[in-house]
């Protein structure tokens, strides 16, 4: 028997009980940085059991991530390191200090993970098809024909509607839900022994991700897989987690099980993050309120081409025939399914991609415009992307890329005002300001989107689309970006299209929503109607999915 086979044999602790299948043991990982280091783990321990749900949550930065890639060695070198006094062993062998052939052997096969980001972990180049093909032939040693048969089952498994013409798909083909269900189906494709999760329902829809979740659940019980769930959506920790752990500022400050970690939390952290939850009602408009922005009738058809001269056969009709009207200081959430055309529909009124029927800004037809008639434009009109790691240049600072859009839109401005409108939208969002020399990827995932947010706040625009601003946030921090959205809004009467799959948060900030399925309006009115008393079925299906998960995991609520 190689060693190699010997170390994939069950271990047990002496006195003949089964030994945990992951066991971390006083993990520490620091960053090093211009003139000091910054410790983002200190001295980690847990244990992961076969067949164990085991959920890491708190606030963005608080170490959730880097725990996770510290695993299987991941974090960027020489950036990051790790104590000699760290330990990761799985089934008895200890990963620290391991070759990087043995640790190739694990990855994606025994232990495998689904990033937060799907948009910067998937080949911008490559089909969905060679991508999670690319798993099961070098892994598994399938033959090219196999492998396809096999991503067939995985993208149906993963809930994407006609798979087969996915398959030839690039990444920015799919939504931000269709690429994350991309990544879950390439992390399941060898059976893992232990698939960690980190943010794996961050950009799906409410009834997808009920879909995924009650997917790992049915996997768990055929595999035995172990679970490490990284999440800040407490509610999904209490349906689907065994254990959790509670972490802030690098350490573990409360772990245990999750009935008991929820019904009587110890630590103060702890009863914060349990306490923190989107509050308040959203903001009138004045009925006489002017409109900012319209859309009549707007389409937006993407071409599908075949054979050898690629030649349009037919149309993905990612919006058809939509109208909207956003009046000033009026919020107008957009929600729906992943690949429903919410956030298309939002370019469209952008003009970041073409479309068809009338746009106008503030009583102003805009379809028509070329770019250069649309650039004194550009600073009424932001946006804020889903990715905020994708949106953000990684060559420049956090001060730079805020910046950025006062240097192009106001070039007469003084730097010294210009620094100083800098440091307060900074403020205005949480993020510290001596934090502007730092560069994106010294930044969690939720501390990004609040640079991003920043970053379309700091020129005060008058139309502002927001898609899935809070989707990569934590429950406290989402509290706090919506008090702060409505405070802007307030302050500045700002337009919102608010796009988004958090219908809790939607509740919370939208005064008006408009329901879309496959490109159309499937209901529209009051968000109190929406919300309260819908009428179509498929809103129904929606409000039970966001509010009674209960309801469709046990399969009471239609998929």
């Amino acid at each position: 028997m190689s060693p190699d086979q010997a170390s994939l044999q069950p271990q047990s602790d002496l006195d003949g009980r089964q030994a945990p299948l992951l066991q971390v043991a006083n993990l520490s990982a620091a960053f090093r940085l211009p003139g000091k280091t910054v410790t983002a783990v200190d001295r980690v321990s847990f244990t992961l059991d076969k067949g164990q749900t085991l959920a890491l949550v708190g606030e963005s930065g608080s170490g959730k991530s880097v725990t996770a890639l510290s695993l299987l060695q991941l974090l960027p070198y020489p950036l990051a390191s790790h104590t000699k006094e760290s330990s990761v062993t799985y089934r008895g062998e200890e990963l620290m200090g391991a070759s990087d052939r043995r640790l190739r052997q694990i990855r994606g096969n025994e232990i495998s993970m689904v990033f937060q980001e799907p948009m910067t972990s998937l080949n911008p180049l490559h089909t969905v098809l060679k991508q999670v093909s690319e798993v099961l032939i070098l892994h598994k040693g399938m033959s090219r024909e196999q492998a396809r048969a096999r991503t067939l089952e995985l993208l149906n498994l993963v809930g994407i509607r006609e798979p087969e013409r996915r398959l030839t798909a690039y990444p920015h083909e799919l939504s931000g839900g269709q690429r994350q269900r991309v990544m879950i189906a390439m992390a399941l494709a060898n059976d893992p022994d232990i698939l960690v999760a980190d943010e794996p329902t961050t950009a799906l829809d409410v009834t997808i991700q009920a879909q995924i979740l009650k997917l790992l659940k049915e996997l768990q019980q055929k595999l035995g897989m172990a679970v490490l769930l990284i999440t800040h959506d407490l509610g999904i920790v209490r349906k689907v987690a065994d254990q959790v752990c509670v972490m802030t500022g690098g350490r573990i400050v409360e772990q245990g099980p999750v009935a008991e970690i929820f019904e009587a939390p110890q630590h103060p952290y702890t009863r914060k993050l349990l306490a923190a939850e989107p509050k308040g009602k959203p903001l009138r408009a004045a009925p006489d309120a002017p409109v900012v922005m319209q859309g009549s009738d707007v389409k937006v058809h993407f071409p599908i081409k075949k054979g050898l001269l690629r030649r349009a056969v037919d149309y993905v009709r990612a919006v058809d025939g939509i109208d909207v009207t956003v009046r000033e200081g009026h919020t107008l959430g957009v929600v729906g399914e992943s690949g429903s055309g919410k956030t298309t529909l939002g370019l469209a009124l952008l003009r970041l991609i073409s479309s068809q029927g009338r746009i106008a800004f503030e009583g102003r037809a805009i379809e028509e415009l070329r770019s250069k008639a649309m650039r004194p434009l550009r600073r009424e009109m932001q946006v804020v992307f889903q990715d905020p790691y994708g949106s953000l240049s990684p060559r420049l600072s956090i001060g730079e890329i805020v910046g950025e859009g006062l240097r192009i839109h106001e070039p007469g401005e003084g730097a010294e005002l210009r620094e100083e409108r800098i440091v307060a939208a900074l403020e205005e969002v949480g993020i510290e300001p001596a934090a502007r020399h730092r560069y994106p990827h010294e930044f969690s995932g939720g501390q990004r989107q609040r640079i991003a947010i920043a970053r379309a706040m700091v020129l005060k625009p008058r139309f502002v689309v927001l898609d899935e601003p809070t989707s990569a946030l934590d429950m406290s921090v989402q509290a706090q970006i919506v008090d702060l959205l409505r405070a802007l809004q307030a302050k500045h009467k700002l337009a919102y299209l608010f796009i988004s799959h958090d219908l809790k948060v939607v509740r919370a900030l939208a005064d008006e929503v408009l329901v879309v399925k496959d490109g159309k309006v499937v209901e529209q009115g009051a968000a109190e109607q929406i919300f309260d008393a819908p009428r179509e079925a498929y809103t129904q299906a929606l409000m039970k999915a966001a509010f009674d998960l209960e309801a469709v995991e046990s399969g009471v609520v239609s998929m």
